[in-house]
């Protein structure tokens, strides 16, 4: 889980350094140097003051090295990570940055891509749009659905011109139909959805019968995490420090390591982000994230939700 220092830089289509309830945030290298490369509808974690991490999507171009761009909501009740942005970071500010994961899987055979986002929940599509026309090898079209604001407007505007967005306003004709949306199945279109918890459900409820493998979501807030009537504490084997950190029933994972002050990064605290994945050598761990891969699951958990099925877990700490 490497990390990097980035410095903010003005954006070239903001007209007002804070010109309305979201913001756009260019992040370069302070020497100038290429940076790592993301995928489609990847995102970065943002090592705020006061042991703040907070997720973002990119959503600039891929093929753009020089920099990642992220656009940041103010959330007056959210968690206080906007709010810092919005308030006190400033151009020339640095910020340390994790290296980019995710994003949205591209099958070669998906040559129609259909993706419907709640809001400020377009971010992590304004990336894929542009990998995919810059490509030239699909078609994609974005329905943004939003009460009456359009977020990030001057950003945006070009592609409703040139109907690569599709704008809903729900202040004037109410949700649009999500089956009318995503249309049925087909071999050759890959959907996705991002945006508030509501829209999600309409949307897996909407492609209930399409295969897994052709459908994405991308979550703002985790879900509620069930109870495990039946947890029984366990133990972490550490392995590099050769500690012991016991867990007991019903703590999370990662609640047990902060304990142990053992320094493990974490942001969404639901199993959406990434942030806190660490591998594991033995042991067997409950996968509850909505992360990881098949083939991820056999070597790496995520701590902020992942229990244990056997007395011991061997992690690689």
């Amino acid at each position: 889980n490497g990390s990097i220092i980035l410095r903010v830089r003005p954006v070239a289509s903001a007209t007002t350094p804070k010109p309305s309830s979201s913001l756009l945030f260019s992040l370069v290298d302070p020497d100038g140097w290429e940076l790592p490369p993301f995928r489609p509808g990847g995102h970065i974690d943002l090592h705020l003051a006061n042991g703040l991490v907070r997720t973002y999507s990119l959503c600039n171009d891929p093929d753009d090295g020089a920099r990642y761009v992220i656009a940041v909501k103010r959330e007056a009740a959210g968690r206080g990570g906007s709010i810092l942005l919005h308030d006190t970071i400033e151009i020339g500010d640095t910020i340390g940055v994790s290296l980019p994961r995710g994003g949205m899987p591209l099958p070669d055979d998906a040559k129609h891509v259909v993706l419907v986002a709640g809001g400020i929940g377009v971010t992590p599509f304004l990336s894929v749009a542009s990998h995919l026309r810059r490509s030239g090898r699909r078609d994609v079209r974005i329905h943004l659905v939003a009460r009456e604001r359009i977020p990030l407007a001057e950003k945006i505007a070009p592609l409703v011109h040139e109907g690569c967005v599709v704008l809903h306003r729900t202040a004037v004709a109410g949700r649009p139909n999500m089956a009318d949306l995503v249309g049925a199945p087909r071999a050759d279109v890959m959907v996705g959805c991002c945006g508030p918890e509501s829209m999600l459900v309409d949307f897996e409820r909407a492609t209930a019968a399409w295969p897994p493998a052709q459908v994405h979501v991308e979550r703002f807030v985790p879900p509620p995490l069930p109870v495990d009537v039946a947890a029984r504490p366990y133990v972490l084997d550490l392995k590099q420090s050769g500690r012991e950190v016991p867990v007991a029933a019903g703590q999370t994972m990662l609640a047990a390591l902060h304990e142990a002050g053992i320094d493990v990064p974490s942001s969404c605290n639901g199993g959406l982000c990434g942030a806190c994945k660490i591998g594991f050598l033995a042991g067997i761990p409950l996968h509850r994230d909505r992360v990881l891969s098949p083939y991820e699951r056999e070597r790496c958990l995520m701590a902020c939700v992942a229990g244990c099925a056997s007395e011991r877990l061997v992690l690689d700490l």
